[in-house]
């Protein structure tokens, strides 16, 4: 399989900008880039969409070139809905920095990073519409469906603006660089088409683009939004556990697709893992895999297995093997009481912090082995919960049943 023929198995091509693309990607080396905007200091997961296919395309043998917008993150690309709201300069900055260490991590450190802001801040307003306005008619760029979208609400002459630069970055690459190819996400198709064109118009040569649909869950929202919050590439910010956790309960009609868009497993091993999933879907062999292959590709392996053991530790209630450090990322929302006296007896822990509802109730749970102190069974209701049963000296995690979990802190 050819890797055009093995992107599109792969459902990585929507539209397609060059008559020979497929040529250049099989039997040449070329250059191509990627772009995004430091909006934030780090990448989310559905960024990780297009800088996996970039990798894919580097592992092939072509130059990754990653464009980090700091001048374009000054204006904000027109969105949908409503003007963005500007992003100061040292924030951008900032955010870039970030950006950076993330990108060349996944790239194991050979992807070239460049900053539009460079070849722009030097640019005088009336040099850029001389040199790159005039090629570029307004009624072309009316045409551009997010533009045309924003005109009856309103757009600004910033956002209106934000496609001829983001044009000229492509031709800025295209004469610096030798950069022929732009891949982007499918909402960035206007944007290529802008810097295809003054390609075109100005150097009098061809170009090529191509775009990736968008990844979008079961009920079409964006992949890698968790209760609306998106799943970021920075651990700090999202854990490998809470990465895992979202990955492991993706749908099972989606994961086939999303193995295909976000790991390196071969065609047969993808269908091998189609064919487990459908045999046995209770085993959850394809999503964990989908897991496996993301997160280590982002975090590395021990940072998998951790994520795994943490998964596995609240699942069953023996938490004794895990760190104070892990307890703390994967009991992060549960429910936490405050302990200031050691000389508390279990029975009152549970009723005086409305964990049971009464002496009675607790007496049940108890005799029942259903209460247990970092998994083991308590059944002994004058048991003193003090600090030599914590973990680390610090907490306890109390199980009532088989799912309800709390913290158990000492102040």
């Amino acid at each position: 399989m050819t890797l055009y023929e093995d992107l599109q198995w792969r459902g990585l091509i929507k539209d397609v900008a060059g008559e020979d693309i497929k040529d250049k990607l099989n039997n040449e080396k070329i250059s191509f880039y990627w772009g995004t905007d430091p909006t934030a200091d780090s990448l989310h997961l559905g960024h990780y969409s297009s800088l996996i296919t970039a990798k894919r395309l580097a592992k092939a043998g072509h130059h990754p070139i990653l464009l980090v917008g700091g001048a374009t993150g000054l204006i904000g690309d027109p969105r949908p809905t409503a003007e963005r709201e500007l992003i100061a300069k040292e924030t951008v900055e900032k955010n870039i920095e970030g950006i950076k260490a993330q990108v060349l991590r996944i790239f194991d450190g050979n992807a070239e990073i460049v900053n539009n802001y460079d070849w722009m801040k030097d640019f005088s307003f009336l040099d850029f519409l001389r040199d790159i306005g005039k090629y570029i008619n307004v009624s072309y760029m009316l045409g551009k469906d997010i533009i045309s979208r924003r005109l009856e609400s309103g757009i600004t002459f910033a956002e209106f603006s934000y496609t001829l630069i983001q044009g000229y970055d492509f031709l800025h690459l295209f004469r610096s660089k030798n950069c022929v190819l732009q891949a982007e996400g499918a909402d960035q198709w206007g944007n290529i088409t802008t810097g295809l064109e003054l390609i075109r118009k100005i150097e009098g040569k061809e170009a090529y683009g191509f775009t990736m649909p968008l990844v979008l869950d079961k009920y079409g929202n964006k992949f890698g939004k968790s209760a609306g919050n998106a799943l970021w590439l920075d651990i700090n910010k999202t854990s490998s556990y809470e990465l895992y956790q979202y990955l492991i309960n993706v749908d099972d009609s989606m994961v086939v697709s999303y193995l295909k868009i976000f790991t390196f497993l071969s065609r047969e091993e993808i269908e091998e893992l189609e064919a487990k999933n459908a045999a046995n879907p209770e085993l959850r062999e394809a999503h964990k895999a989908l897991a496996r292959e993301i997160i280590t590709d982002l975090h590395g392996a021990a940072e998998y297995e951790k994520a795994v053991n943490i998964s596995n530790a609240l699942f069953s209630g023996n938490v004794k093997a895990l760190s104070l450090a892990d307890i703390k990322i994967g009991f992060k929302d549960v429910p936490t009481v405050e302990l200031t006296d050691e000389n508390t007896t279990v029975i009152d822990l549970l009723v005086n912090n409305k964990i049971c509802s009464s002496k009675r109730e607790a007496r049940e749970f108890l005799n029942a082995g259903s209460i247990t102190l970092n998994g083991d069974k308590v059944t002994d209701e004058n048991l003193l919960v003090t600090k030599s049963l914590a973990i680390e000296g610090e907490v306890i995690v109390l199980r009532r049943g088989k799912k309800k979990n709390y913290i158990v802190k000492f102040a």
